[in-house]
């Protein structure tokens, strides 16, 4: 090669090398960081306000390596910004839009600023008004309950939620005026209405009613005038709650101070931060604590420490801050609850990341506004997380993780080099997208020996356990290594008639199919829960049942499976089948709510069928305040008409529902408005004002809380140039100044 074409190459190299390193700083950089927040919210006095005013006192520092003489605020673009002022002087700022995703908007507040040197603090004060034209889990203002989350960009903030490093999070003190004597809720210790978080959070609060029980250093907020099921259920979840805490402690250090709470809440139940967990108010109802909320509040406890009291940021964020509470919740559950519930809260993970492994991004890369985002770092990454501790060993992994966060920092980088010896793995994980498929083949006999050929797709070697089953039940297991986009072999000494093999049985790696682990191939589908449902939803209840026992088999403890599979027995009229299957449910140690919920409803037609009304009453009733999915919760109410039970309506319910018929043929929206919350259900009310025929009959009540109720009507309507129609409807009531207002239209079957 000539001199001046090495030279030429160097070049070239040289660019190249410049540009990715200067995309990759383009992509990460900050300039701001918040070192705290400082946050007054007042809530409006009167219903027909729909403005939240405000005023937010940052504390920032420029942690750039270059003069900063520009500073953008992002905020949600339903807030008008008054006035801005930076170190107590008022500033000239303008306005921008910055897109986000499809359709999605953050209004942007850019001011100029006297030039700020790295590693310099300034204070940036914004007076601002939110509007909040619709209700919804994110940003609500009503009389009996209101709540900002950090999804609403109700406060103002340097970096994007969906920054590719990770949004902001730092320590905040907040408080909310309210004017109806509402108790508020954020996180942090409360002094009244106002809140002091010294770990790193995001700005949020929720208002309204609550009764409180306190135990085992966990407070527990109900619906007001909760019953003794519902305190039992409260002591419960605080129990658990408590149990995640030491657990975790036992793993990471110790406990970070702040206070546990778990919140009920009518929107928003998922959402955590810095302590504060907020769960469905029907949690509270239900027979026993069910999964998710397990999950929920064992995740909420470990970002205690990885996200608020460690900060987590930086290239593949999610994977620690989402990925990494979601591995230690998993074995939590397992500690609490056994491996084979564990596992099959391992199944449901793995599941949902198959939805999406065709079509991810590398972890290195994905960003919160990928659709995919959260099935990915939360569900690879604790995948990920789980083949370092059992590479390692559990003792050395968390050594290695505890000294990580010495710094009070954690990131995916750092921790990629704390475990030199998986670099291999922890590369391909982190930035390659997932190529790995691990397949089974066929057992055969060879001589004194059955074989099982294994294949590798992926671009990196496995070690795997590979799983043997015998005609007569034994199980066999072999460790075998398939080399990358390679083929090996297990061999399993025996004399047994081996019928079925599974590679990877502990499913420790990602994969992108994981059906094909099984030979004979069981399922066409990751999902196979999704095989059961397809048979059950065409009404081939035997199809579904046998591979709902398929499914058992392997997964005894899935309680979806066996819910369809007592469903499938009831549509085949095998009521005692059905029955056990059921009950099987029932006593399962953490079943899913809509399992819950539709062993209640089976059973519930099974005593209907056996003329035992009363008993079947009950049973519908337990579906009922499950409140877990639509089709349970349908099914339940039309059960409990069938029973003919009595039902108590108050007088004032009446009373609202004959003005509500009046005000819908009325001709007059004005008239409508006034009976509706402020907020919510606009398209509802658009739709039905000046209807000819509306006339309501309830059918049965069903209280949520004290200024909360569940109205079961049945309608005969006639809409303007509609056909006559009728049908069952479930509104929601609530209790504002005295008077009934409608807030929710729970379901609607009205053809």
């Amino acid at each position: 090669m000539k001199k001046s074409s090495i030279i030429f190459f160097a070049f070239l190299l040289f660019i190249f090398a410049h540009s990715v390193l200067a995309q990759d700083e383009t992509r990460a950089s900050k300039t701001w960081e918040v070192r705290k927040y400082d946050l007054t919210a007042t809530l409006p006095q009167s219903e027909t306000d729909r403005s939240l005013t405000a005023r937010a006192v940052l504390n920032l520092r420029n942690v750039s390596s270059k003069t900063a003489s520009t500073l953008t605020l992002r905020i949600s673009p339903n807030a008008e910004v008054s006035g801005v002022k930076i170190n107590n002087a008022a500033a000239d700022f303008t306005k921008d839009e910055e897109k986000i995703g499809s359709g999605g908007t953050l209004q942007k507040i850019v001011v100029r600023l006297p030039a700020v040197q790295p590693n310099a603090n300034l204070t940036a004060a914004v007076d601002y008004k939110l509007t909040v034209k619709e209700n919804s889990g994110l940003n609500a203002l009503l009389p009996v309950g209101s709540q900002f989350l950090p999804l609403a960009f109700w406060y103002p903030t340097p970096n994007s939620w969906y920054f590719a490093r990770g949004a902001d999070f730092a320590p905040f003190r907040l408080q909310v005026n309210s004017a109806n004597n509402q108790q508020i809720v954020s996180s942090g210790v409360a002094n009244a209405n106002n809140f002091e978080q010294k770990l790193n959070g995001q700005p949020f609060f929720v208002a309204g009613d609550w009764d409180t029980v306190n135990a085992n250093n966990v407070s527990a907020l109900l619906p007001k005038g909760a019953g003794a099921d519902e305190q039992k259920r409260a002591n419960e979840l605080t129990v658990l709650a408590s149990s995640a805490r030491n657990f975790t402690a036992k793993l990471l250090g110790t406990a970070p101070d702040a206070p546990l709470r778990i919140v009920a809440v009518h929107r928003g139940a998922g959402f955590s931060g810095g302590g504060t967990i907020f769960v469905d108010e029907n949690v509270f109802k239900r027979q026993k604590i069910d999964s998710q909320t397990a999950m929920n509040i064992a995740e909420a406890v470990a970002k205690l420490w990885i996200g608020n009291a460690v900060q987590a940021d930086g290239d593949a964020f999610g994977v620690v801050r989402e990925g990494l509470p979601r591995f230690i919740a998993t074995e939590f559950l397992e500690t609490e609850y056994g491996k084979e519930i564990a596992d099959v809260e391992r199944m449901r993970q793995r599941t949902a990341y198959a939805a999406v492994a065709q079509r991810d991004a590398p972890l290195n890369t994905v960003s919160p506004l990928d659709d995919y985002y959260y099935s990915e770092v939360s569900n690879k990454g604790a995948m990920i997380w789980r083949y370092l501790a059992k590479s390692v060993g559990w003792d050395e992994f968390f050594n290695v993780l505890r000294a990580q966060m010495k710094d009070e920092n954690l990131n995916a980088n750092q921790l990629r080099s704390a475990f030199p010896a998986q670099k291999n793995f922890l590369d391909y994980a982190f930035d390659q997208v997932t190529d790995t498929n691990l397949l089974a083949g066929l057992p055969r006999v060879s001589g004194a020996e059955t074989k099982v050929a294994l294949r590798n797709t992926g671009s990196i070697d496995a070690t795997v356990n590979v799983t043997a089953t015998a005609a007569n039940g034994e199980k066999f297991t072999t460790q075998a290594l398939i080399p990358a986009k390679s083929f090996g072999e297990a061999s399993f000494k025996t004399a047994n008639k081996i019928v079925r093999a599974e590679v990877d049985a502990e499913k420790i790696y990602p994969q992108t199919d994981y059906s094909d682990d099984v030979a004979p191939r069981e399922f066409n589908t990751s999902d196979a829960f999704l095989t059961v449902k397809r048979a059950f939803d065409k009404q081939d209840f035997a199809a579904a049942e046998k591979n709902a026992r398929t499914i058992l088999q392997t997964a005894p403890r899935f309680d979806d499976a066996r819910i369809l599979l007592a469903r499938s027995f009831l549509a085949e009229s095998k009521f005692s089948d059905a029955e056990r299957e059921f009950r099987a449910v029932l006593d399962e140690k953490l079943p899913t709510a809509r399992s819950i919920a539709w062993a209640n409803e089976g059973l519930g037609e099974i005593a209907l069928k056996s003329n035992q009304n009363a008993q079947a009453l009950n049973y519908f009733n337990e579906a009922i305040k499950a409140d877990a999915e639509y089709g349970a919760n349908f099914a339940a109410r039309f059960g409990r008409n069938k029973t003919n039970a009595a039902a108590t309506i108050d007088e004032s319910i009446k009373t609202f529902f004959a003005q509500f018929d009046k005000a819908a043929t009325s001709g007059r929206k004005a008239d409508l408005d006034a009976l509706i919350a402020s907020g919510e259900i606009p398209k509802f009310t658009g739709g039905i004002a000046g209807a000819q025929q509306w006339q309501t009959s309830i059918l049965q009540t069903d209280k949520k809380d004290a200024n909360n109720v569940l109205v079961e009507v049945e309608l005969n309507i006639k809409l303007l140039s509609k056909n006559a129609e009728s049908g069952i409807a479930l509104y929601r009531l609530s209790k504002a100044g005295g008077s009934w207002k409608l807030s929710g239209v729970e379901m609607f079957e009205v053809r």
